[in-house]
């Protein structure tokens, strides 16, 4: 929607001004300005979320299915695999394998009802098997032995096709047969013979996009139009890969990953509109040889493959039209420093304690208010701490524990104007975690040191109380919502091993969830719950180095947002949920920064009908 010809037909309310709460999509005619204005959906083409791995991480394996169910079959492990593995939306499980180990091979159909078709074994097979939702049987083989057919999102158990490839002795094809349910027939050939292209669609109306020559050496960006009979070639892809995958429909497709022209494993992700290629989010693990599906261009599945020097086990789920956000510069902080804690909002926020270049004493007391504006130094904390957490409000907040040095058990409660110590904790640590968007009387701590605590404390306004420790002991990392509902992410470690470890809070105890994209300690997290989390910023080992990337959890997984401006670990921050946030102060390269980022994300803005 853009101009006035957009809204015949639409219902147009009246009103002085802009409406209260106005839905995405409503439109209102705004009485005091004379415009026709609209909420208009601020959304991304799309972006990629971590899911959970597969199992057994293998490469050149078939699958089919979607974000919701799937399979994934055969392949190359540490050897030939013939083991198959379920999808269910939240867990892989292993079930019925394969009756001949195979791999680089075609797929399509659904997780309970599946055809495969060729492969290899120690020579290109034409091998067919069925899928019941159970077990394997082999079935009528194909015309022509083959591997590395096309990949992807293409037709169903009783109809599918099976696409180019490398026949004996090793020459890419244009050939393509059509299976009925019972049978392969040979149609009509691609326009160009090569190998390793994604396919997406049915038997009657198909896209074949991608692809190189035997050695692929030579890459191929051509994209074929399937109608049933014969082969036309439509809009090329962006950039030229073989070994892509892909998901959706003759008219609606995403091709992604791959091998591309400089030899590399390539999380590029691209979209099809049914007449040209659009790039999107890419893929936040570079991967080829990997398997995909889903039934259009908004909803895909990105599974196991191979990384250039490494199988991986990852998986990773598509959504188009995701809100999107983005960092603007805030106020800078009075004092800079790092390893203090923050409580707040973008309007109303609050920092606390910390380490300062100035010294020594190296530990801070300094507390500082913010409005939006700048900050103003309010009262001090009654112990100077460094190594932090807490919670709370401008007007409320928690700080507990810490390191002065020695580490302390002291807890300290903000009133908007000064600070109180109170109930001590029962395990003195520093470095721990908190759930971010606790208050007074309910707050939660978990984790810290020494020796990577996993000691999960809840405080009920008056004591604190152990409850169910983590399931991994952590130091330097984030945690976020409230003492029922809460996460800890992350973790630092001197091999950056375990480093994108998420674990979520019910009240009661810990679970195990999908990891942070980009694996990192020494972050800084906020969110509502266990549901709705921002985290940003970290280190990450190797290459030891500051991080810029930010993730957003939406209750399932993780996906990359937009970076924060300045690389830095070590960050005080605030929010109440994640379409506000704020970042402040940490440290930067070979310093630390006063710099104040703000994050607003919003599903929709306000716009105004032009002509």
């Amino acid at each position: 929607m853009s101009n006035y010809k957009d809204i015949v037909g639409t219902a147009v309310r009246n009103n002085a001004g802009n409406l209260d709460n106005p839905e995405t999509g409503q439109v209102w005619f705004d009485s005091t300005n004379l415009d026709f204005k609209y909420q208009y959906p601020n959304l991304s083409s799309g972006s990629w979320r971590s899911s959970v791995n597969v199992n057994t991480a293998r490469r050149t394996s078939a699958g089919v299915g979607d974000v919701d169910n799937g399979l994934l079959s055969g392949g190359y492990a540490t050897a030939l695999s013939a083991l198959t593995e379920l999808w269910n939306g939240s867990s892989w499980t292993e079930t019925g394998d394969l009756n001949t180990a195979r791999r680089a091979y075609a797929a399509g159909g659904t997780y309970t009802a599946a055809i495969t078709g060729g492969g290899f074994t120690t020579a290109r097979v034409a091998v067919t098997e069925s899928w019941n939702g159970s077990s394997w049987t082999e079935v009528a083989d194909l015309n022509s032995a083959r591997n590395d057919s096309g990949v992807g999102s293409m037709g169903t158990q009783s109809a599918l096709l099976n696409v180019t490839g490398i026949t004996p002795p090793g020459s890419a094809q244009a050939i393509v047969e059509n299976w009925n349910g019972s049978s392969w027939t040979e149609v009509g050939d691609l326009n160009t013979t090569r190998r390793s292209t994604t396919s997406s669609g049915t038997t009657t109306a198909a896209i074949a996009a991608g692809g190189g020559n035997a050695p692929l050496t030579t890459l191929y960006a051509n994209v074929e139009s399937w109608n049933g009979s014969a082969w036309t070639e439509v809009g090329d892809l962006n950039e030229a890969r073989a070994q892509v995958s892909g998901a959706g429909t003759q008219t609606s497709a995403l091709a992604y990953g791959g091998l591309n022209p400089s030899d590399s494993a390539t999380g590029k992700t691209e979209q099809w509109n049914g007449s040209a290629w659009t790039e999107t989010g890419d893929l936040s693990q570079v991967r080829r040889q990997h398997q995909g599906g889903g039934a259009s261009a908004n909803s895909a599945i990105s599974m196991s493959g191979y990384s250039d020097t490494a199988n991986v086990a990852s998986v990773e789920t598509f959504s188009a039209n995701a809100p999107v956000g983005a960092w603007s510069t805030g106020g800078t902080i009075n004092t800079a420093r790092s390893t203090g804690k923050g409580a707040g909002t973008t309007s109303a926020g609050l920092i606390f304690a910390g380490q300062v270049a100035a010294g020594p004493p190296y530990s801070a007391a300094i507390t500082e208010s913010y409005d939006g504006t700048s900050w103003t130094e309010v009262g001090d904390l009654n112990t100077a701490r460094q190594q932090v957490v807490g919670c709370g409000s401008q007007t409320a907040a928690l700080c507990f524990s810490g390191n002065v040095p020695p580490v302390t058990a002291v807890v300290e409660s903000w009133n908007g104007s000064s600070w109180t110590e109170t109930t001590d904790i029962n395990t003195a640590r520093s470095t721990a975690a908190s759930a971010t968007n606790g208050t007074t009387t309910a707050a939660l701590m978990f984790g810290g040191t020494p020796e990577e605590s996993a000691i999960t404390e809840q405080w009920n306004g008056s004591a604190w109380t152990e409850v169910a420790d983590l399931n991994q002991g952590r130091s330097n990392f984030a945690g976020a919502g409230t003492s029922t509902s809460a996460l800890a992410v992350g973790r630092y470690t001197p091999s950056g091993a375990g480093g994108g470890n998420t674990e979520s809070w019910n009240g009661s105890s810990w679970t195990a969830v999908n990891s942070l994209n980009t694996p990192r300690g020494i972050l800084n997290g906020t969110g509502a719950s266990n549901t709705s989390a921002l985290v940003a910023g970290g280190f990450k080992i190797p290459p030891s180095a500051n991080l810029t990337n930010v993730e957003d959890w939406n209750g399932a997984s993780w996906a990359e947002v937009a970076d924060i401006s300045t690389a830095r670990r070590n960050t005080q921050g605030g929010a109440t949920g994640v379409t506000s946030a704020f970042v402040a102060g940490g440290d930067a390269p070979s310093t630390y920064t006063d710099a104040t980022e703000e994050w607003s994300s919003s599903s929709s803005t306000i716009k105004v009908l032009t002509d």
